[in-house]
């Protein structure tokens, strides 16, 4: 069986690429919904590394989540055919970062389903995250 982490920490390396490629800036078009979205915590994190709508939320946002998600779940695809993993464990390293950055007030799922709320305190995040 593979250990999963040490294949994750491999991962790990390019995510500063990936977490600059979803900056609000780089989602240009929607990039005022993106980041109003996020700020008031209609849309979060996951921890397999995409975007999700909060409970329910509305066709505005699940727009955005949808369009955010295919862009990231193409270069995941790529960077996990240039690093030799899968996409799922190129999409949780990217998981792990991008949760560990949100600010206070932001939302994010944590590993056992739930919705939380970034406050100072560190974020639950998976037992696979480095």
């Amino acid at each position: 069986m593979v250990d999963l982490s040490t294949k994750v920490s491999a991962a790990l390396v390019p995510v500063a690429a990936v977490a600059l490629f979803f900056s609000p800036a780089v989602v240009s078009a929607q990039s005022m919904t993106y980041k109003s979205a996020k700020a008031s915590g209609v849309i979060g994190e996951k921890p397999d590394g995409y975007l999700a709508v909060v409970n329910g939320g509305n066709a505005e946002a699940r727009r955005v989540v949808d369009s955010v998600n295919i862009k990231r779940k193409a270069k995941y695809t790529e960077l996990a055919s240039q690093k030799g993993v899968t996409v799922q464990e190129v999409a949780l390293s990217t998981g792990c970062n991008l949760i560990t950055k949100l600010q206070p007030g932001q939302k994010y799922m944590t590993p056992s389903g739930q919705w939380k709320t970034r406050d100072g305190s560190p974020p639950e995040r998976d037992a696979r995250c480095p």
